[in-house]
């Protein structure tokens, strides 16, 4: 077996492994219910400088533990212009999993992540300075699922955002 072969090989693996690992649905705003948050503000339109609501937005009290929904790689911590305070972890099924306008962001001793796992708390930061503490949660699919694609404004984007709301609903899956 040649070099290239092996390399594919590898590669092969270790995307089959982000398929295989186990998903978690766990809400991401700890004493959260699906009547913290609206069903149908995902893909709601219009919706300032982004076109669409491509998440859904739940809500609570400002300092609410935000825990990771899935476990995953952390990408990224820190500040984003219109997110504010976020946090960035890499799920199974090589999903991204976004939360957004975070108070507080906890100091993480690993870069891996639990399902259930503190990631900080719920707050305002960002473009949602002044309005009501919640949590922009958004997930996104690294690998397209066309099948989603519809003629809704940004229709297209649907191959790579899921709607949250049906992902708690599911169990996680498509």
């Amino acid at each position: 077996m040649n070099t290239r072969t092996k390399i594919a090989w590898v590669v092969v693996a270790i995307v089959g492994t982000g398929f295989l690992l186990p998903q978690s649905n766990t809400l991401p705003v700890a004493n959260a219910t699906s009547a913290d948050w609206h069903p149908e503000s995902f893909w709601y339109e219009p919706w300032g400088s982004s076109g669409v609501h491509k998440g859904i937005d739940i809500f609570g009290q400002r300092g609410d533990s935000i825990v990771s929904s899935s476990p995953g790689l952390v990408l990224y911590r820190g500040e984003i212009k219109k997110g504010g305070k976020v946090v960035i972890v890499l799920g199974a099924k090589w999903r991204i999993h976004y939360y957004a306008h975070l108070d507080s962001i906890n100091d993480l001793v690993s870069p891996w992540v639990v399902a259930g796992e503190p990631l900080g708390g719920l707050g305002d930061t960002g473009n949602a300075k002044g309005k009501p503490p919640h949590l922009h949660y958004s997930i996104v699919s690294l690998v397209p699922l066309p099948w989603r694609i519809d003629s809704s404004t940004q229709g297209y984007k649907k191959a790579f955002y899921l709607n949250p709301h049906d992902y708690f609903h599911s169990g996680g899956s498509d």
